[in-house]
């Protein structure tokens, strides 16, 4: 399979610090790999240094051939990222937020409204078009994150926590999403829901104190505990780090 994504000894620093040790792993094409680990472990500034967001201080990614030291902006045009908290201006409505999107990201015309109708259409969002984010639930606002992430049919989508906030039958639908779209794209999904990894994630990384401590299937790592339990492994593995 084609490789979307190579992570090669990255690490971050916060002055004396050390957030991200010397991480390496790669995704292909067809792969959703579940990123886990406990609060502070570094997913979240491992997310951004792959997306171009924040520099590393050593090591590089590789995202659809593009060096993110070398080439930030080119690696940002290429990928979907929901970032934590999915950061949304409370003051636009769905409709004015994606549109703008759409058109930061170069889109016009009938293109632009077919990607902007496809979005809503996948995320369930047309009953709340046309109101104020601000006024949104936690879920919906997740949501109207999701749908600017896909907006551009990425290769490579970065979600983090996307089912945050959601109800079960949100979970599901979003769950739904990640398993149709993940044919031809790589998709890493950051998420404390230890379920949503064993429902749609063909790989599991878990990263502590910044360091690679496992990458298997879900039952390659279920296998390794005596419950069988994926959150029992969990708490093992990353307590023994």
């Amino acid at each position: 399979m084609t490789q979307l994504v190579e992570v090669k000894s990255l690490s971050k620093q916060f002055g004396t610090k050390t957030v991200v040790d010397n991480l390496s792993f790669s995704v292909s094409r067809g792969d959703v790999l579940g990123f886990l680990g406990p609060n502070g472990s570094g997913k979240t500034t491992t997310m951004r240094m792959i997306t171009g967001f924040l520099p590393p201080s050593s090591g590089t990614a590789i995202v659809n051939g593009f060096d993110v030291q070398e080439n930030p902006v080119e690696i940002k045009r290429r990928i979907g990222y929901l970032p934590e908290g999915a950061p949304l201006y409370g003051d636009m409505t769905p409709a004015a937020f994606l549109d703008f999107i759409a058109s930061a990201r170069g889109m016009r015309g009938a293109e632009k409204q077919k990607s902007i109708d496809n979005a809503v259409d996948r995320l369930a969002l047309s009953e709340i078009f046309n109101q104020p984010i601000e006024t949104l639930s936690k879920g919906f606002k997740r949501r109207v994150g999701i749908a600017q992430s896909i907006l551009h049919d990425p290769e490579v989508l970065i979600l983090d926590e996307p089912t945050d906030g959601l109800d079960p039958n949100q979970k599901h639908e979003v769950r739904s999403l990640i398993e149709d779209m993940s044919g031809d794209k790589a998709i890493i999904i950051s998420t404390h829901i230890l379920e949503e990894v064993d429902s749609v994630c063909n790989r599991a990384i878990v990263i502590a104190r910044g360091k690679l401590i496992a990458d298997e299937t879900p039952a390659e790592l279920c296998a390794r505990g005596t419950t069988g339990k994926l959150e029992d492994v969990f708490r093992e593995i990353t307590m023994a780090a």
